[in-house]
């Protein structure tokens, strides 16, 4: 419950319920492809608010060609003289597909409103533009779920000190993060500006309390999938054919090709 800290989840009933929902992932895209939907959901929050690991999880198991994940890097020169929103377009989906947006559109409300990389008359323009793009995505019939992810100073601080002491993980550790532990009331007010103005009914927010990453993972998925009418959908039979008989193919000899070493014979 928001407000109240809950224990952090046991791994082995995290990870058996994780199964579980990812198997209505699975079902889930089946229907998705079966019914030509179109769904976009969008993933925000601070740095290691556990939006990238939560993705991760979702995409596991899903079929690459059908869910795809939209991380866009920073705006290209000329990207930067486009309609803000153009960039994005590019990458919504096509009937039977779903795009995962590890951070989005809303970029200008947060990290470019905060460290200055936008200027007001942009920002205020944005908040007027979103709630009516967003309902224009809504009225072609695009599926649109957004979550955002929320994390503690405290919880955050302390992911971010973890991931400087791991070298599997300092990459997801850049100067901006770092930046945004002095402006973390910017942000908060950024955040609440942001809610109020986009947080419409056609295209809600919903809020991810992600302290406890376990949870949080579980929450998001459950919640997605219970605002969709998914169903299964029935694969179709497959049989494995008789492999036909030889017909005196012989392999060439092993010395006429390149093999990779067997480094797993030297541990």
């Amino acid at each position: 419950m928001a407000g109240k800290k809950a224990a952090k989840l046991p791994r082995a009933k995290y990870e058996t319920e994780l199964l579980r929902l990812q198997t209505e992932l699975v079902k889930l895209q089946e229907w998705v492809r079966a019914e030509g939907t179109r769904l976009v959901i969008v993933f925000e929050g601070r740095d290691a608010a556990g939006k990238g690991g939560t993705i991760k999880r979702v995409a596991e198991h899903l079929n690459p060609r059908v869910a795809r994940i939209a991380a866009l890097p920073k705006p290209t020169d000329r990207q930067r003289t486009q309609w803000y929103f153009q960039r994005y377009v590019e990458h919504l989906p096509a009937a039977g597909e779903i795009v995962l947006f590890d951070r989005s559109w809303y970029n200008r409300a947060g990290v470019e409103r905060v460290m200055g990389f936008c200027s007001q008359e942009e920002y205020q323009l944005f908040l007027r533009q979103c709630p009516i793009f967003e309902r224009m995505l809504v009225e072609d019939g695009i599926v649109l779920r957004k979550y955002w992810f929320s994390v503690s100073d405290a919880v955050q601080q302390d992911r971010f000190r973890r991931r400087l002491e791991d070298p599997l993980r300092r990459w997801k550790l850049s100067p901006m993060d770092l930046e945004s532990i002095t402006h973390w009331e910017d942000y908060s007010r950024a955040k609440d500006e942001m809610l109020v103005h986009t947080d419409i009914s056609e295209a809600p927010w919903s809020v991810v309390e992600s302290d406890d990453k376990r949870r949080a993972r579980l929450n998001m998925i459950a919640h997605l999938l219970g605002s969709l009418p998914y169903h299964e959908v029935s694969p179709p039979v497959l049989e494995l054919p008789p492999r036909p008989p030889s017909t005196g193919y012989e392999r060439p000899p092993r010395d006429l090709q390149t093999y990779v070493p067997d480094h797993a014979a030297t541990l």
